[in-house]
């Protein structure tokens, strides 16, 4: 009798080919894991162990990797989680309160915890490089500043009711930037001057 795999056929083909991108087979580590992650929603000791098989590495190895990380998730997670950056520029700037507000906007009462309805969790974060914009998150993919509580009650309302524009799943849609939804503008270039005929 074949044993069931945790990870799909595909999945596993598309992981068995990212050793060639890289110089060393180590270092498609992460990238595989995070594939695990997206397809499963966390990493099951059964996906570590498949992902080490399709890599060639030692089980061990891989799983060191995923229990390093804090982007890697060993036990279920909401569909949407949150990741709420604490670390000094943000909590200057009130990254307190936006998590207690967030806590109160999913219905959960501590880091890591799911919501009643599987949608939301979160969890608290070192810097995430922006702290020129604090308080600041990453949720799906997307990275949100200048939080406030009211814009975190939108994000939450939009992934309880999305609308076909909004998709969670698509990790290439563009950030938003501190001036707001979408990219941020591109700098306008001074027109040429016309060379003088001769």
């Amino acid at each position: 009798m074949k044993e069931t795999s945790a990870l799909s056929a595909h999945l596993i083909d598309e992981i068995k080919a990212l050793p060639a991108r890289y110089p060393q087979p180590r270092s498609a580590v992460m990238p595989a894991l995070d594939l695990a992650q997206e397809e499963l929603g966390y990493l099951t000791p059964e996906a570590m162990t498949e992902v080490a098989t399709a890599l060639q590495l030692d089980a061990g190895y891989v799983e060191g990797v995923a229990t390093f990380y804090t982007l890697f998730h060993l036990e279920p997670i909401g569909k949407h989680r949150f990741y709420m950056c604490t670390n000094l520029s943000c909590t200057l700037r009130g990254a307190e309160e936006m998590v207690q507000h967030l806590r109160g906007a999913i219905g959960v009462k501590e880091a890591g915890e799911v919501s009643a309805d599987g949608l939301f969790s979160y969890e608290e974060v070192e810097c995430m490089g922006a702290c020129e914009y604090a308080p600041m998150c990453r949720v799906d993919h997307r990275y949100h500043y200048d939080l406030t509580a009211e814009k975190i009650d939108v994000m939450v309302a939009e992934r309880r009711s999305p609308t076909p524009a909004f998709t969670s799943s698509s990790p290439l849609s563009p950030t938003l930037s501190p001036e707001g939804e979408g990219e941020k503008p591109k700098p306008k270039r001074a027109p040429r001057k016309k060379k003088a005929d001769a």
